[in-house]
């Protein structure tokens, strides 16, 4: 099966490569990419444990990437693409950055922001779960399992 150079799961499958980069790390495998008129814009991943930061999750990884390259702190025009459902920091800095768009693999049941109740994203973000969320889900099943023998 081949994927259009610019679907959402072209784009997913970008982030997933993200997700592979943190787990090869010892992070979570959590993997981010910012598409802007279907360039990618911004690359990321988890680096909580390498920079001892709670707060370096790939999202704001890459929101900071992107806001770099675009030269402006907003991502109005911009597609968010994440391995995880985003979790409820992550979706208040999706609100600031004003995202156009989050498209995500797996959800999170436990911390995912949409299990809180309140919508935390900016009223023009729209939003797509479960884009490959069968190989989202088994890269984060596999880095738990191992990290649970150890």
């Amino acid at each position: 099966m081949s994927l259009s150079a610019f679907s959402d799961e072209y784009f997913m499958n970008e982030a997933l490569k993200e997700a592979q980069k943190a787990f090869d790390m010892d992070e979570v495998p959590v993997g981010a990419v910012v598409v802007c008129n279907r360039q990618i814009v911004a690359r990321a991943h988890n680096l909580t444990e390498t920079l001892n930061d709670v707060t370096a999750h790939a999202e704001m990884q890459a929101f900071t990437a992107a806001t770099n390259f675009i030269g402006g702190k907003y991502l109005k025009e911009c597609t968010l693409y994440v391995t995880l459902e985003p979790c409820v920091m992550c979706a208040g800095a999706s609100y600031w950055t004003q995202v156009g768009k989050i498209v995500f693999g797996a959800y999170d049941e436990k911390r995912g922001y949409s299990r809180s109740g309140v919508n935390l994203l900016h009223p023009s973000t729209e939003v797509k779960g479960g884009v490959l969320q069968q190989a989202c889900s088994k890269l984060l099943k596999e880095f738990f399992e191992r990290k649970r023998k150890s």
